[in-house]
Parts: C-alpha cells; sequence; structure tokens
C-alpha cells in the first residue's frame, strides 16, 4: 500500500482545509489524459467507486485502482517551495524520484 511522508500528509491537510471543502476531502491519483505514463493528481471532495483510499493524520488519498496497484510499495512525500509551489513525488526504498 502507498505510504505517505510526514511531508505529504502536512501538505494534503493544508491543501485539504478549507472549511468549504467537505470533510472528506482528499488528493485523488490517477492516470493523465495524455496516453503517457504520467500521473494526475487533483483534489476530490470523495472517492470514486473502485478507489483505494490511503488514510493518515487526517490526510486522504484516494488512488485509481490501476494507480492503486501502480504505486502498492512506494511513498508520496511533498515540498513547497518558495513561491508556493507544491511539488508531489514518488520514491521507492525512501528516496523520492520526481514525477
Amino acid at each position: 500500500m502507498l505510504t505517505l511522508t510526514s511531508g505529504a500528509v502536512q501538505v494534503i491537510r493544508t491543501v485539504t482545509a478549507n472549511p468549504e471543502l467537505p470533510p472528506e476531502t482528499g488528493i485523488r491519483i490517477e492516470p493523465g489524459n495524455d496516453g503517457s505514463d504520467a500521473l494526475r493528481l487533483s483534489v476530490a471532495s470523495s472517492p470514486e467507486a473502485g478507489d483505494q483510499i490511503v488514510e493518515e493524520e487526517g490526510a486522504r488519498v484516494y488512488l485509481e485502482s490501476n494507480v492503486a496497484t501502480l504505486l502498492d510499495d512506494k511513498t508520496l512525500d511533498a515540498e513547497v517551495d518558495q513561491q508556493g509551489d507544491v511539488a508531489f513525488t514518488i520514491a521507492e526504498g525512501g528516496q523520492p524520484a520526481a514525477t
């Protein structure tokens, strides 16, 4: 199952903390639309049918079923740069690799 670093938990909780959003809001990871191996990440108000749900310390990640298999033994990390932009990375064996 995908694991979340403390950085990812913090960023996801910050992104989904808007009081106007439903309490089950999380981040959804699904295949990109361009046919490549790229993944698409978006804010989702709830999981879609068939999604695997990863929850840690109030941070929720919804994984499309094929993506859940792909990321089964991976770690999701996130950082915010000086401009306030968020960068999510996926790591194998604890070493983040850019996504």
